[in-house]
């Protein structure tokens, strides 16, 4: 139904002098009938372009399939009024906020609604302006929780962290804060600090040295640090503090924050490591890291007074039989005791030093006379001497000495320490339980010995280390039963290099294991080819029972070169015995199970030999050549020799005299039952492809 004229033209009035509000009027069904240019302003349509449309156009499309369009309407029939705000649509697709009202329009008499009218004002801005405040809130109320939450957080930290926190008013001096650690350390069990002064309440020392730092702190806004040994409530305790002066934004000072950690047990752990990186675990003494720097310590300070400073290195003397004999953790109980009884003879300023094993060095500073060096180090000698009382053994150990001076010897730490231990390697070659002072002839045999150790490996790369066979003789056929290998070295400019030359110091390196595997390898190599049952006999030194493989190279050299193994005899002195004599006697008869004979070679020289000769089964004995050298002047060597056959004899051992150059000792000890001969009566040794000569001449 068309609107009377005097409403429209009423409503024409209206809405032409309003611009910020879109004023319109709707049909019942919702059609757009009119419009204001406070409409087109708002929404961008020209009263052309939309009078005749139906008003959803302005709703976005969610909210017309929601039905937002007719709800609106039919609220505003139903309740007379309709009026919210919500989101809205422009020509253009842009989206603005509004507040709408909308109100029906009734026919006076019947109340039948008759259209519709529809305000709406962009609130945009306003609605932005409210959601910042809304925003803001929502964020003030998240920063006040964070706040509130961070300081409890931040109370529980103080209270708990293992460091002591102290907070001064500056002006009052009185304590603001002070948490539980700080409570503990300098308040013990008494009344809280909490609004006292530093001084009250507290031990004197503790308050002395609170007040001493919390006025260093206050003059400082960089911080003042400090690490003080204080006597707290909780003992003697070493304290790493920082204390500063906190100020506000004017820069004025307004307290003083002290914070303290108890660093007591870190600095004894840093002391003990340093201590454990210093010193032997085992005796306590110096290790050989310290000893070094003491050493450097104390040549500087010779050099300033003039005075002599000695290095000494000491070895204890068969020390590793008795760790064999009787255990490792009885050996490091006599390390131990010999520490202590070293140390005694020493003054307060000198340094011994356990350099690992049994090797012991001491520094001798400030010395006036060499003469002083060498009292010391009899008297380190003979400190050792007494028998040590341990676990109910007694016995007694020796100990050798090396002595260096300086500046007479040298003036570098390591090249003192050097010339020390060969003094010392002189000490044990002239006997042990001596002492020997450096002289340059001895830096001239090590480095004649470390050439002939570099020729040495030179010779064994190039094949130049050779065997000899020296003929061995049966007493009843006068036939050669066999040979003894002895190894020669023909160097390309010394010449024939004989055993005793070269052996020690293959020995003393090692390369006694290469040198030993080599002869015989080659001694069964050769013996195989000779088409006969000769047996060959090779030496193995000391050295190469400390080989864990010498039974598999032993096996090894049989099965390489076919030879059988009733044809190898494998020749050891008594020092071997006098080794790891259950480990070595345990070789000794694996190496037996392989089907090889053993000679134990020098018999009567060594120690103990009858109670060796209980202990394994020797194949034969060998008579020493120094006692067939004087059995024709000497009664005792006549009558040791006549011992050695008539005990092999009963014990049906073999025996072979060694050095036979007379036919009168040939006869006597035929007369003495000795059953083998070997020197130089019946040859030379001489290389193999002469042997069938020797062969030749012996029968």
């Amino acid at each position: 139904m068309p609107l009377a004229p005097s409403s429209d033209m009423m409503y024409r009035l209206l809405i032409q002098s309003v611009a910020d509000y879109a004023i319109y009027l709707l049909t019942p069904d919702g059609i757009v009938a009119n419009w204001n240019p406070g409409a087109q302003r708002a929404k961008g349509y020209s009263a052309e372009e939309i009078v005749g449309q139906h008003f959803s156009v302005f709703y976005t499309d969610q909210d017309r399939d929601a039905g937002l369009p007719a709800q609106s309407l039919a609220t505003a029939r139903l309740e007379g009024r309709f009026q919210a705000e919500g989101l809205r649509q422009r020509k253009d697709g842009s989206h603005f906020w509004t507040s709408v009202v909308i109100e029906p329009i009734k026919e006076q008499g019947t109340g039948q609604v008759i259209g519709f009218a529809k305000i709406t004002r962009d609130i945009s801005e306003r609605r932005q302006h409210e959601l910042e405040l809304l925003k803001a809130k929502e964020l003030a109320e998240q920063y006040s929780h964070e706040m509130t939450t961070l300081s409890q957080f931040l109370d529980s930290v103080i209270a708990n962290i293992p460091a002591s926190v102290i907070v001064q008013d500056l002006q009052s001096q009185q304590i603001l804060l002070a948490n539980q650690q700080a409570e503990r350390l300098f308040g013990g069990q008494g009344a809280s600090m909490v609004g006292q002064l530093p001084g009250q309440g507290l031990a004197p020392a503790a308050a002395d040295y609170l007040e001493q730092q919390l006025a260093r702190g206050a003059r400082s806004s960089k911080g003042y640090l400090a690490e003080t040994r204080v006597d707290t409530a909780s003992g003697a305790r070493t304290l790493r503090s920082r204390a500063m002066l906190c100020q506000n934004r004017e820069g004025q000072g307004d307290y003083v924050l002290f914070v303290a950690e108890d660093a007591t047990e870190e600095l004894a752990a840093h002391a003990q490591i340093h201590h454990m990186a210093h010193h032997d675990a085992l005796t306590g003494l110096p290790n050989r890291t310290l000893f070094n720097e003491r050493l450097k310590q104390a040549l500087l300070r010779g050099e300033d007074s003039g005075k002599l400073t000695a290095t000494l290195c000491l070895d204890l003397d068969n020390f590793k039989n008795i760790n064999d004999t009787l255990g490792h953790a009885f050996g490091d109980k006599l390390l131990r005791a010999l520490g202590k009884r070293l140390r005694r003879e020493l003054r307060e300023h000198d340094t011994l030093a356990r350099l690992g094993g049994d090797e012991f060095a001491v520094v001798l500073s400030g010395l006036d006379t060499r003469d002083a060096a060498r009292n010391t180090a009899q008297r380190l000698i003979e400190a050792v001497c007494p028998p040590f009382h341990i676990e109910g053994h007694q016995f007694t150990v020796g100990v050798s000495v090396g002595v260096a001076i300086a500046p007479d010897d040298h003036d570098q730490a390591e090249q003192l320490l050097g010339y020390a231990d060969m003094a010392l390697y002189e000490a044990k070659r002239n006997g042990r339980n001596r002492y020997e002072c450096f002289q340059v002839e001895l830096d001239v045999a090590a480095r004649q010995r470390r050439l002939v150790e570099t020729d040495l490996r030179t010779a064994l790369h190039l094949g130049q280390l050779q065997l000899h066979y020296q003929p061995v003789v049966d007493q009843q056929s006068s036939s050669v039963t066999g040979y003894e290998a002895l190894l020669r070295w023909e160097h390309p400019a010394r010449g024939m290099i004989m055993p005793l030359d070269f052996i020690p110091i293959a020995e003393e390196t090692g390369l006694i294991h290469d040198i030993g595997a080599r002869a015989l390898n080659l001694a069964c190599q050769e013996a195989a080819s000779w088409g006969t049952t000769q047996m060959v006999s090779v030496n193995l030194s000391p050295v190469q029972f400390k080989n864990a493989n010498l039974v598999h190279t032993v096996a090894l050299a049989l099965a390489d070169s076919g030879l059988p193994a009733s044809r190898l005899e494998l020749e050891i002195t008594e020092s071997v015995l006098l080794g790891n004599s259950e480990e070595n006697v345990r070789t000794l008869r694996a190496l037996k199970d392989l089907g090889v004979s053993i000679s134990l070679d020098d018999f009567g020289t060594g120690y103990s030999s009858l109670g060796y000769l209980r202990s394994f089964p020797f194949d034969r004995i060998k008579i020493d050549k120094s006692f067939v050298h004087d059995m024709c002047e000497s009664r005792e060597a006549m009558s040791i020799i006549r011992a050695i056959t008539e005990l092999s004899n009963s014990l049906m051992i073999k025996t072979t005299a060694e050095g036979v150059e007379s036919a009168e000792q040939m006869e006597r000890l035929m007369a003495e039952g000795c059953s083998h001969f070997q020197g130089y009566l019946y040859g030379r040794p001489a290389p193999a492809h002469e042997r069938v000569k020797q062969v030749a001449r012996a029968s």
